[in-house]
């Protein structure tokens, strides 16, 4: 997280956590499950730099984990924490508003 609110407010907590650009977009995208990053960079059309930001501050954070899938598949996937589901409710509430 490079910047913060710095504020103790439940609201600027909020925004500290997925207040940049891109981050509601990738939470959007690990609603529906499971996601590599190439998939997630082609769904998005986002600079890899941020995508690979992003991701690195909600694991961080304990929005998204990081999965190895076995063999033969050999990569890893991105997917929502029980704590980063729970923007599901939030995520359909701004989509309704905007």
């Amino acid at each position: 997280m490079a910047k913060s609110y710095a504020q103790y407010c439940p609201l600027a907590h909020a925004l500290d956590l997925v207040g940049e650009r891109w981050s509601l977009l990738v939470v959007k995208e690990l609603v529906h499950g499971p996601l590599r990053y190439s998939d997630l960079q082609e769904r998005l059309g986002c600079p890899t730099n941020i995508l690979a930001a992003r991701l690195k501050s909600f694991e961080q954070e304990g929005l998204v984990a990081r999965r190895r899938l076995p063999p033969p598949a050999a990569s890893a996937v991105y997917e929502l924490t029980e704590y980063g589901a729970a923007l599901r409710p939030v995520l359909h509430q701004l989509a309704h508003w905007g």
